[in-house]
């Protein structure tokens, strides 16, 4: 039989209208917003259908909203038959969809957690004085010498996300960012630009967020997952509520390890992967690192159709 992963998006899959094709007062979507936002004391369906797009794509909104569309869509296809998962992960923001398909925490609690993470990753470097980039046509090896070569010279950039074969993005002070910029461009990068996001996510520069979000998370209760749940700070299956705790702290100043988690899932005998939540940014990525899987979206009413009609 055919193994199955779902794996849930992280920042930068978010629009204004996602879900609308979806959304029906009183079913399971508008039911999942409707628990959202009583957790964030806000209407968030009305900000991700009304927009504005500034507020939407602010991180501490940005969070809940992909979080709880993820989520949504994760029930929605519950309502139907879905195969047997074998295996859950999120990119970044992802990985709290995950662990709230996988029963780890509850969603209420992951709502109010993202909202807070959101907040904390925005404060911990003031707006304007640090960024990322995606450095593209590198190998892993490259771009992380580099950033150690120019760090070394002052400032704070590294790799903070391994996205896929050649397709790496890096995160730090503005300075130290765009000296990596025009080492890579030198070393042979087919490009090397700078990211619209509002802060150095996944570097040291997350450390005091990191710290600020651990005690929010101490208050939290996790269980033991029901799906097998692998994190990004170390591509990784964590069975153990508190080890997966701490990995959340240190996901926040360290790299996303997603390269080697699509390869860890196909080594693993995983042939199809779904990618749930709005876009289909991990789609491609996931094609690019391991031709082998079977990548589906569900991300709309056709796509969720499309996707349990050829899960069988």
């Amino acid at each position: 039989m055919s193994k199955l992963a779902f794996v849930f998006p992280g920042q930068g899959s978010q629009e204004v209208g996602m879900l609308q094709d979806v959304y029906e007062t009183g079913n399971v979507v508008s039911k999942t917003f409707d628990e959202a936002s009583e957790a964030l004391g806000y209407d968030l369906w009305a900000l991700v259908k009304n927009g504005p797009v500034e507020q939407l794509n602010q991180t501490e909104f940005t969070q809940p909203a992909l979080l709880t569309a993820s989520i949504a869509l994760w029930r929605l296809a519950h309502e139907q038959t879905v195969p047997t998962i074998d295996v859950v992960a999120g990119h970044s923001l992802g990985e709290y969809s995950a662990l709230v398909a996988a029963e780890v925490i509850s969603f209420a609690d992951a709502a109010k957690l993202v909202q807070k993470r959101g907040q904390f990753m925005q404060t911990a470097v003031p707006l304007g004085e640090g960024g990322m980039a995606a450095i593209l046509g590198l190998d892993d090896e490259q771009v992380t010498d580099l950033c150690k070569s120019v760090s070394a010279q002052g400032g704070v950039v590294q790799a903070a996300n391994f996205n896929a074969n050649g397709q790496v993005v890096i995160a730090g002070d503005n300075a130290a960012l765009e000296r990596a910029i025009e080492a890579c461009k030198t070393a042979g990068a087919k490009r090397a630009m700078p990211l619209a996001v509002s802060a150095p996510f996944h570097s040291a520069l997350m450390q005091p967020a990191a710290e600020k979000l651990a005690l929010e998370l101490a208050a939290v209760e996790f269980s033991a997952p029901k799906i097998k749940v692998v994190q990004n700070v170390n591509a990784e299956a964590c069975g153990d509520p508190t080890q997966i705790r701490k990995n959340l702290v240190a996901q926040m100043y360290s790299a996303v390890l997603w390269t080697n988690t699509i390869q860890l899932m196909a080594g693993d005998g995983i042939q199809t992967v779904v990618e749930c939540g709005p876009g289909k940014v991990l789609a491609g990525l996931n094609r690019r690192i391991e031709k082998s899987l079977v990548s589906h979206s569900l991300n709309s009413a056709a796509g969720l159709e499309k996707t349990l009609a050829e899960l069988g």
